[in-house]
């Protein structure tokens, strides 16, 4: 079987390619791996030198966007897991324009490419922010979408276009919405490896408004885990919610990381709240669990242990990415 990858080399699309190549999926065992990605800002190698030599694994530099280069590309892969996407809420308010142009346009490029190439299953790796805020309760799959932000306006544009294709083409399009991620590997920018870096710096963390905002957190191999499934059983044309269980207000998260870094609430430095910043997500899961036996397996206190220690440990890949970006 041959797999394309977008965006794999992101935070979530190389650990999705290291799993597979290291035989963490068995359907999947014998796969021949293809990873596209453009290199943005959040895209880095680095990611997938764990398996740069393995022989089923190949890497294209090239963008979603390039219609000519998909052409060349696609014929003979059996499937797409699309993670290639702009994917930072604050990068979006300042700068929409990119967002559209990668989350929308690239992914009708991708689809019409894999029409076209008679790609057998395309894996649509979304977002939950695209169902807005939820003030109580979770969302089922066929909750309306009423995105917030120009971020989660593009996902939900990709959604419906991706959809559409299935509706359309009869393409094998599953789309999945995961809740917040976190793990190695994440670009520091997003808010776990941000605190976590700026409180090994000594450095203040930034706390938006009253920090009382709701996410449910996922570890980034639960979330991988669960795409492998629905790539390996999901049913054409269906929505698949991926999330960790694990519901805290950022006040919460923001505890639970001072705790972790030997840090108190001095080091925090609160900050207006962000434009339409979203107030509760919370995801339904019981699709998937009951349909492909997902459950997640990490637990988010071992899970922020080991995400603290590896940032620890490996200051040689997060300092010169933050140097670059200026984050702090």
């Amino acid at each position: 079987m041959k797999i394309l990858v977008t965006g794999g080399a992101g935070f979530i699309g190389s650990h999705f390619t290291r799993q597979l190549l290291t035989g963490a999926y068995p359907a999947f065992a014998d796969a021949e791996v293809t990873v596209l990605d453009a290199l943005t800002y959040a895209g880095n190698l680095a990611n997938l030198e764990p398996i740069a030599d393995n022989p089923r694994y190949r890497f294209v530099h090239g963008n979603i966007c390039d219609g000519a280069l998909l052409t060349s590309l696609l014929p003979g892969h059996d499937a797409v897991v699309h993670f290639a996407a702009e994917t930072h809420v604050d990068r979006s308010i300042t700068g929409a324009q990119t967002f559209l142009t990668t989350n929308v346009i690239g992914t009708q490029t991708l689809l019409e490419g894999a029409r076209i190439a008679g790609v057998g299953v395309f894996v649509h790796v979304s977002t939950d922010e695209v169902y807005g805020s939820i003030a109580e309760g979770s969302w089922a799959e066929d909750h309306p979408l009423e995105p917030n932000s120009p971020y989660s306006a593009a996902k939900a544009g990709s959604d419906l276009i991706a959809r559409a294709y299935h509706r359309t083409y009869g393409l094998d399009v599953r789309i999945t919405r995961c809740s917040n991620n976190y793990g190695p590997y994440q670009f520091p920018e997003k808010v776990i490896p941000l605190f976590v870096t700026n409180l090994i710096d000594g450095l203040t963390v930034p706390l938006y408004g009253d920090g009382l905002n709701v996410r449910d957190w996922l570890h980034v191999d639960d979330h991988c885990n669960g795409i492998a499934l629905v790539l390996a059983g999901g049913r054409a044309g269906e929505v698949y919610n991926i999330g960790g269980g694990t519901e805290l207000t950022n006040r919460e998260l923001t505890e639970r990381l001072l705790a972790a870094c030997g840090k108190d609430w001095s080091s925090v430095t609160p900050v207006e709240d962000r434009m339409g910043h979203d107030r509760r997500y919370s995801v339904d899961i019981s699709k998937i669990a009951s349909e492909l036996g997902y459950a997640p397996r990490v637990s988010f206190s071992s899970g922020l242990a080991d995400v603290v220690q590896w940032y620890v440990d490996n200051r040689a890949w997060w300092e010169p990415l933050k140097k670059r970006g200026a984050l702090h």
